[in-house]
Order: C-alpha cells, then structure tokens, then sequence
C-alpha cells in the first residue's frame, strides 16, 4: 500500500492538502517524526507563511536533514517549494537546498500588487512526468510575495510583473509555487502525477 506522509511544517494549507488527496483516494498520513517520513513512499512538504519560522519548525524536530537526505519522491507546495532552494530573502534564510538558487521578494510592476494572489497561467518550460496532460496556459492559483527565479530546474513558468518558476523539479525533488489543492483539474492533476511517480 502506497504511504504518503506530509511533512507537519504548521502551515495553514495543511488540512486542504490532505482533502485534495483524499479527493484522489489517497489516505496520507500527518507526521513530525523522522521515522514515519523517512518510511513514506511520496513525501509532501506544504507550507504557508514565512521562510525562517517554517525553517525553525523543522529544526525544532530535528527534520532539516532528513528532508535533505530523502531519496523519495518529494513535493513541495508553496512556502515548502521554496525552502527546498538554498536560502530565501525572507528573513535571509538557509533553506533546505535541494535545488540551486535563491528565493527573491516579487518585484510586481505598473498595477501589479504584491503578494501575488490569484489565477496565473502555466507556461511549460521542459517536459516532466509531473507534468504529464497539463497544458501550456492552463491556469492555477498562487498566493505569494516571493518567487523563485527561472533557471534549469524550472519544470514550468508564470509571470507576474518577471517570470518567475510555477513548477521545479531536480530529480526526485518537486516544487510547485500554486496552491495545487485550490487549482481545480489543474492541481489535482499534478497531485495525482506526483503520486503516480516512480522512485529514482
């Protein structure tokens, strides 16, 4: 039986997450212990809220190495993305680094306001399993003020004032920047593919 475990980070998305899984048949468990997540087959790192308090949970549970260290496919949705980069300038914070790169605060532009929240379209930058039936300009929702910049791992893009990665994947690591579990057939989707992913 397939074990999915979110990863306890605090975040306010925790409980819509769990629902959207839920939704896919998927019964995944809550966990802050080591153990349990090292143990899952597909690990989830949600997130919402500021880069150094999400960092200081995880350190307070001792699961700053363990989510480095996970050979399993792992997800991070929103915040839980962009800890998966080396730091972040909220806070100017060290983050998990799984993927290269720095999470910088939104610039916007004429009209644009910070944090961007809302529909976005999704523009495909190199094709991935997680990806897989998810069109270039479909849209998903967003609510964020910092944004990690394209580079090689960008799986997908959006733009809101730059471009800015929608979707990150660098091997069995994945990022998605939107609220997949608030992104209707888009969302569910890409949960479903990153379930559906074979172990590297």
């Amino acid at each position: 039986m397939m074990r999915v475990v979110l990863i306890d980070s605090g975040g306010a998305n925790i409980g819509s997450v769990l629902y959207a899984l839920e939704r896919l048949g998927v019964d995944a468990a809550l966990s802050a212990e080591a153990e349990t997540i090292l143990a899952a087959d597909k690990v989830i790192l949600p997130g919402v809220g500021a880069a150094g308090a999400a960092m200081a949970r995880l350190r307070a549970h001792g699961l700053v190495e363990v989510v480095r260290s996970l050979p399993q496919p792992l997800l991070g949705i929103c915040l839980g993305m962009q800890l998966l980069y080396e730091s972040s300038e909220e806070g100017d914070v060290e983050c998990l680094g799984r993927i290269p790169g720095r999470v910088r605060r939104m610039e916007g532009g004429e009209g644009l306001r910070i944090p961007h929240m809302g529909w976005n379209t999704l523009d495909i930058a190199r094709a991935s399993p997680l990806l897989q039936g998810v069109a270039p300009g479909q849209h998903a929702y967003f609510v964020h003020g910092f944004a990690a910049p394209v580079g090689p791992d960008s799986l997908a893009t959006s733009t809101h004032g730059q471009p800015f990665t929608a979707v990150a994947g660098r091997g069995s690591c994945f990022g998605a920047q939107f609220h997949p579990e608030r992104s209707a057939g888009v969302g569910a989707r890409i949960l479903e593919n990153f379930i559906a992913l074979e172990a590297t």
